[in-house]
């Protein structure tokens, strides 16, 4: 197997870094067939997200990885219009075994941003696809992205690694999955327009909430954020009229004073007749005031409690990690075995080729001899002895030669492939010998141990 795995992510470098050397989705195509005229590759994948731009690729035989990686930081580096130098500064590459265990660890969400996000092994297959489209996967990435997609999923089934959230805005959507049974039948009030509050709107969606209304201080952006959503935008003053319809109450802004009070809650408690709240504040400084938490039917948490969460279940997933790990190094020293077995049955193939050449040239030989009225019993014997010694001419010639290099390895392994030492085994006095080999016993005479023939 000659992979490499070649890119940059969160953790080597910057998001401005990151942004320049992303591929977009139209781009990927005509990318692919640029990587492997310019970069003589037989095989390109290339997966491109927020966090991370890699390149899977087969290296042709007799071409070193190392000058190939660098040749294809180039390439990136030319296609992007960046410094190459300052790409090599954060880029990295592994390969072979190294290469397969990373891209098993990509698929798995081990090497994400947050530990066991599933998204990135829809990502991967999502490359994969538009490689295969595009013409720039052959047999080896054809037989290894499957095998690898396997391993992942066989870690999100055989590990908790993505049960529990490890973001606050995650968090928070589930602390409302256990407050409300039916969360279709729940509406959210979000406070603020910044890019936690649209995660959480995400999150909501996905979790089947029916109505989401996004409250900000300049309707402009509220209007753009709830477009995404199918969401409706209003004033923050218009947030104690929300209060009416809603169950879930997110809230993160700037703002330096509370938004939310208890006045403004308890009233819209008493027109609700107390029909319960979740409310969650993940702002800081505060946008609820902490009072309001003491009202009944209000369950009211705080970015700190969030927080105490996610890393609980950080922690938890860590664990989970460590078994994914196993997971996944069991699931690649299998692939490999296979591998090297494939590399056996063209050899396998070739060698019974010549073999059935040589018995069908001897064959006619004999044939023609026995047209020729020869005695059969000595063609027969020339045809075995024919046989037998052009099979057995390379292997002899071969040992001969190791034996005068001295090479007691390959001697010894060739005494197990020609399995002259299982033959040996086979013939030592005492063992069990074919049947019709064994001495008859003498008529009228039974043997004097062992069952008796009925």
């Amino acid at each position: 197997m000659n992979l490499i795995a070649l890119g940059i992510n969160h953790n080597s470098a910057a998001v401005e870094v990151r942004e320049r050397v992303a591929f977009a989705p139209e781009q990927v195509s005509e990318a692919l067939a640029d990587a492997c005229e310019a970069v003589h590759l037989e095989e390109v994948v290339i997966l491109s997200t927020c966090n991370r731009t890699e390149v899977y690729a087969i290296v042709p035989d007799g071409c070193r990885a190392p000058d190939k990686a660098l040749r294809l930081i180039d390439w990136i580096a030319n296609y992007h219009h960046l410094s190459a130098d300052e790409l090599r500064r954060c880029a990295y590459h592994h390969e072979d075994r190294d290469a397969l265990q990373h891209l098993v660890q990509v698929a798995s969400g081990l090497d994400s941003m947050v530990l066991g996000e599933p998204q990135i092994f829809g990502q991967l297959k999502s490359a994969f696809s538009v490689a295969a489209q595009s013409g720039t996967v052959g047999t080896e990435l054809g037989r290894l992205f499957p095998r690898v997609f396997a391993i992942a999923k066989r870690v999100r089934t055989d590990t908790a690694i993505g049960e529990n959230p490890v973001s606050v805005a995650y968090a928070a959507v589930n602390l409302a999955g256990h407050i409300f049974a039916e969360l279709g039948r729940c509406n959210a009030l979000l406070v603020g327009a910044g890019e936690t509050i649209e995660l959480v709107a995400r999150h909501l969606l996905e979790a089947g909430v029916r109505r989401i209304v996004i409250a900000n201080r300049t309707l402009g952006r509220a209007r753009e954020l709830a477009q995404k959503f199918g969401a409706e935008a209003v004033l923050l003053a218009e947030i104690p009229e929300q209060l009416l319809d809603a169950d879930i109450v997110i809230t993160s802004t700037a703002s330096q004073l509370p938004i939310l009070g208890k006045g403004a809650v308890e009233q819209a408690l008493k027109s609700r007749k107390h029909r319960p709240y979740l409310m969650v504040d993940i702002a800081v400084p505060r946008d609820i005031e902490t009072q309001v938490g003491d009202l009944r039917d209000v369950y009211l948490y705080s970015v700190d409690d969030l927080r105490e969460i996610v890393d609980q279940n950080l922690m938890h997933r860590r664990n989970e990690a460590r078994k994914a790990d196993l997971i996944i190094a069991e699931g690649v020293r299998q692939y490999l075995e296979e591998m090297r077995s494939l590399d056996a049955v063209d050899s396998v193939r070739e060698y019974r080729q010549m073999a059935e050449r040589l018995r069908e040239r001897e064959l006619q030989r004999a044939l023609r001899a026995l047209a020729r009225g020869e005695d059969p019993q000595q063609v027969v014997a020339q045809l075995a002895r024919s046989v037998t010694n052009k099979l057995i001419h390379a292997p002899t010639a071969g040992l001969k030669q190791a034996s005068a290099e001295g090479r007691q390895d390959l001697l010894a392994g060739a005494r197990r492939l020609l399995g002259l030492d299982a033959a040996a085994r086979t013939d030592a006095p005492g063992d069990t010998q074919d049947p019709e080999l064994e001495p008859r016993t003498a008529p009228g005479n039974r043997p004097a141990t062992g069952r008796t023939l009925q």
